[in-house]
């Protein structure tokens, strides 16, 4: 069982990322926004990232790139889960460092091929 952070200044969206990810044996935790997708990282050193792009305070992108250069954060896998799904949105988050790009809206299969990819 992996510990999966899903990040999303949705509430609904967090919830239904989070009933995928819990139906796949993994333990869900939340933040919603960059500053506390930080924070939580951090905190609980979780084995994948479920990042959202767009929300307040700290984007995604910048979310990213920041987890990226923390030593401590630096080696988890962060999956962008986002509405932006233009080719150089997904440059952009490659660029950021995520290590997967998953657009919404996406089937609960798609997200299960995610986690056997990413989440170990």
């Amino acid at each position: 069982m992996t510990t999966v952070l899903i990040v999303d200044d949705v509430k609904t969206d967090r919830e239904l990322i989070g009933k995928v990810v819990s139906a796949a044996g993994h333990k869900v935790i939340y933040a919603c926004d960059g500053d506390d997708a930080l924070a939580q990282a951090r905190a609980n050193l979780p084995g994948l990232i479920l990042l959202d792009v767009i929300m307040p305070r700290m984007d995604g992108f910048n979310a990213c790139r920041k987890l990226k250069a923390d030593t401590a954060t630096a080696a988890i896998p962060v999956v962008m889960v986002t509405h932006k799904s233009t080719p150089s949105d997904r440059f952009w988050g490659k660029k950021q460092g995520a290590d997967h790009y998953l657009t919404k809206p996406f089937s609960p299969a798609q997200l299960q091929e995610v986690l056997k990819l990413y989440a170990r």
